[in-house]
Order: C-alpha cells, then structure tokens, then sequence
C-alpha cells in the first residue's frame, strides 16, 4: 500500500502546469457571497495559511454534526420518538442555534480560503486538493443537518427514502461537477451547493 505510486510522472509533470478555472453562475455567489468573501478576506493576516482556514471550516461542519448526533442520533428528536411524547425527545434550541452558525462559518470559511491563497500568492494544485477534498467529507454532512432539522416521524417529516434521496441529490451534485471538471478543466459550480449551504444555516 505505501510503496503504490499514485501519481505517474506525466501528472506530476502536470502539475507544473496546472491552473484553476472554475465557473460559478449561481446568483446567490455571484452578488451576494463573492463581494462578501473579497471584503472579508481582507481582514484575515496574511500569515494564516489557506489550508488553516480550510481546515478550521471542516472542524466547523464536524463540530455540528457531532453535536446533532449527540441530541438526534436517530433523526428522531424534533418529531418525537415512537411510543414517547414529543417533548421528552426535543433538541434544545441552542443546539440548532449553535449549528447554524457552525454551519454559517464552515461556508464562509470555504469561500474564503482560495482568496486567501491568491492573495498570499499561493495557490496551487496541492491546496485546491486539500480544498477539495475536505468538501468531498463535508458534502455527506451537510444532507445529514438538512434531515436532522425535519426530523424522521412519519406524519409530517421526512422519511428514510426522502433522507437518502436529500443525501443523493446533494452528492451527486458535488460529485457529477468534479468528474465534469476532470474531462473538461472547467468546475461548473452547481447553484445547488450555495442553496443547500442556505437551507442548512436558515
């Protein structure tokens, strides 16, 4: 396992050559999100590394979701439990509270962190790796949040089929994107991703 050469020296090569290109055409980014993330940026040092702010936004989305799977391990709690009454199973207010605003920074913080590389002059294949693939984590964690919030009774919630089909939609959005980018070059940021990011904070 450790002596597997993953890479080919032709793409190691490529990395030399590699440049970002994304397309985000999504409303909510393009006049909303962006300016916010170019203003915001400016106040984060120059010392603190894009990967840093990578980072601490994944802890972030895995502080939330520990803390929904403390108080709803079974999607169970916001509609009650079968057999009990609804009020012994609630989740506290300020549980969903604090997770939106984990949530609300996990997205901030994942907006900002390649301006912050291009800022600093450091962008590159390696950090949109790390970028990446800490959001390849993040996009099962986020459906996870959406179906916690409506709970799992069968009157008025979301059923098992519908949790998994929120998990699906979502993924496959993430995942179609990047197998497009890996044919094309391009990454075609689905309006989906901002969307979802919303649904979760609100």
């Amino acid at each position: 396992m450790f002596n597997y050469k993953y890479l080919s020296k032709a793409e190691i090569k490529g990395f030399n050559k590699y440049k970002y290109s994304a397309i985000d055409t999504s409303p909510l980014s393009k006049y909303v999100m962006h300016p916010t993330w170019n203003t915001v940026v400016k106040f984060i040092p120059k010392s603190i590394a894009p990967n840093l702010i990578t980072f601490a936004g994944f802890l972030c989305m895995v502080i939330a979701v520990v803390t929904l799977t403390v108080y709803d391990y079974d999607f169970y709690a916001v509609g009650g439990r079968p057999g009990m009454v609804a009020y012994d199973s609630e989740v506290p207010n300020w549980v969903f509270t604090m997770c939106g605003v984990l949530i609300f920074l996990a997205y901030n913080l994942d907006g900002i962190d390649g301006k912050q590389a291009r800022r600093i002059g450091v962008s590159g294949p390696l950090g949109e790796l790390f970028d990446h693939g800490l959001d390849s984590f993040i996009v099962f964690l986020v459906p996870y949040s959406i179906v916690s919030v409506y709970g799992r009774d069968q009157e008025y919630s979301v059923s098992c089929l519908r949790g998994l089909l929120i998990v699906i939609s979502v993924v496959m959005n993430f995942y179609v994107s990047h197998c497009e980018k890996y044919n094309t070059g391009v990454l075609y940021l689905p309006w989906s991703y901002d969307l979802s990011m919303w649904v979760c904070i609100l």
